[in-house]
């Protein structure tokens, strides 16, 4: 067994830890309360060896799983979990538990919080990019009307149990995609640990991307849970790349979240910054670019929940390991994305 690292997330009453342990998905019956009735959520792309892990730890297990992919996290999937728990009775001495990437911990999140006004959640991601970003900080959040996370809370988990060892059976895009999340916490906030990315000859063990980006956020988080100013950092690559996200979604063969927040970095930056965000993108096959049209982009630039009185709040990275924060209208984004974006 592999040494267990367990960081704090300081937030008072809502307080909890985060598990980083090889194998600690054999564990979670000893590190979590699951001596209750579990309202399991995961999905089909994730191998059923893990589910059936954590299912055989539990007391009474209601497992639901649903088919992979964005477009379930959704209100008609979130009425039909709701749907199910009160039909077993489920109350708020309860839990539910999310054993997937960051569409199942968002859509699990947001039923906890919801369901009775609050049960118990934890969340136990299998996806690089939840392993480092969605499954700490809080928020959960639910797909409408075409666009991302509109319906949503903050809620945090009782805990977080991240076992490396699933991303063995991560595909190689999805592992990518995680790396897209890394390499924006690494830009903005740790310029060290982005310079050892950029050394082939270093190189850094996955544990040690997950600590360090997860230590990034969690500093964020500690000092602004409900984004109310420095939090917003974390959403470099994300104005731009949600509406790309958004655009994409449509087509036969969406780009993921994590190739869109790598397209969102290289949209509002330049110079030496952008290249070296770019070769750092390539080495994982992450696209660097992609053809969208100008109108569709600015549509769903208006639609953006940073967006306050017709500007939104966007993050700029002027050099590695330093950020500003500056508010530009929709008409600024959509020119100064251009180069990216090549415009249909």
């Amino acid at each position: 067994m592999s040494e267990m690292s367990v960081l704090h997330m300081e937030l008072g009453r809502d307080s909890y830890d985060v598990v980083v342990e090889r194998g600690a998905l054999k564990r979670a019956g000893a590190l979590l309360n699951l001596n209750r009735r579990v309202l399991l959520l995961t999905d089909s792309g994730v191998p059923a060896r893990h589910v059936q892990t954590v299912k055989s730890q539990c007391k009474e297990a209601q497992a639901v799983c649903l088919a992979p992919g964005e477009a379930n996290k959704c209100p008609e999937k979130y009425l039909e979990i709701l749907k199910v728990m009160a039909e077993a009775r489920f109350d708020r001495g309860d839990c539910v538990v999310a054993v997937g990437g960051g569409v199942i911990g968002d859509l699990a999140g947001f039923v906890a919080a919801t369901y009775m006004r609050g049960v118990d959640f934890y969340n136990l991601p299998t996806t690089l990019l939840s392993q480092i970003d969605s499954s700490v900080g809080g928020k959960v959040a639910i797909d409408f009307e075409g666009y991302k996370n509109l319906v949503g809370a903050f809620y945090q988990p009782k805990k977080v149990l991240i076992d490396p060892d699933t991303l063995e059976t991560l595909d190689r895009r999805q592992f990518a995609c995680g790396m897209a999340e890394a390499i924006k916490m690494f830009a903005t906030s740790d310029k060290e640990a982005f310079e050892r990315l950029e050394d082939r000859s270093v190189g850094m063990p996955v544990e040690e991307v997950i600590g360090r980006a997860l230590k990034v956020k969690m500093q964020v988080v500690q000092e602004d849970e409900k984004e109310k100013g420095l939090r917003k950092v974390l959403n470099f690559g994300h104005t731009v790349g949600h509406a790309v996200e958004s655009i994409s979604s449509k087509e036969p063969y969406p780009l993921l979240h994590g190739e869109c927040v790598g397209i969102g970095m290289l949209a509002l930056t330049e110079g030496s910054v952008r290249d070296r965000i770019a070769r750092l993108l390539h080495r994982y096959d992450l696209p660097t670019a992609c053809r969208c049209g100008k109108e569709a982009l600015s549509a769903a630039l208006v639609h953006d929940k940073k967006a306050e009185s017709e500007r939104i709040a966007v993050v700029l990275v002027p050099e590695i390991g330093r950020f500003v924060f500056e508010k530009m209208s929709v008409a600024e984004i959509t020119e100064k994305s251009g180069e990216v974006l090549a415009y249909q």
